[in-house]
Order: C-alpha cells, then structure tokens, then sequence
C-alpha cells in the first residue's frame, strides 16, 4: 500500500546536490524530506511526504485529522519508523 504522511516543515535549504531539502515533523518524529515538487512551501506549513519526498501541501487541519485516524487504527509508530508491537501469539501454529 502507498501511503502520503502530513508532516510539518521545519526547515528549509539547498542540498549538496542543489535539490531543495528540508526537515519535517512527523507528529513527534523528525525526518529529512525533499521539497524539490513543492517549491512553493514554507517553514511552518504541512506537506504530504511519500518515500521521503514532498508531493504536496495540505492544511494544518487536515494534517491532525490524518495523525488523529491513524493513531486510532494503531498506524502511526509503524508508518514513522517506530518499533512495532510484538505480534500475539497464534493459538493455531506455534511460534518458530
């Protein structure tokens, strides 16, 4: 499955490579995005970021209301990064 993440720009620059990079806050999380198809974003607004690229702007509201339902579903550490929960134990095939 694809899956865009709202993440909240919080710097800006230039790249060795000249590409427009930058580092965003993803809900507590801080990654290095790049901004290189959102030329026209600014520190402080959200963008939705895919395999580490920035494809778009979406408002602050629409950014809480993504980080709100995927904590809910108990998406979120795993879509950032974070360590998954051990799975439970199957009580048809034993563990291997």
């Amino acid at each position: 499955m694809c899956l865009a993440i709202p993440g909240k720009v919080i710097e800006i620059a230039d790249g060795a490579d000249g590409m427009r990079m930058g580092r965003a806050n993803f809900g507590g999380i801080v990654k290095q995005i790049c901004l290189e198809y959102t030329p026209d974003v600014n520190l402080g607004e959200y963008v939705l970021v895919h395999v580490g690229f920035a494809l778009g702007k979406v408002d602050e509201e629409e950014a809480l209301r993504t980080y709100k339902l995927l904590e809910e579903i108990g998406a979120l550490d795993e879509l950032l990064g974070a360590e998954p929960p051990a799975p439970a134990a199957c009580p048809i095939f034993p563990p291997i």
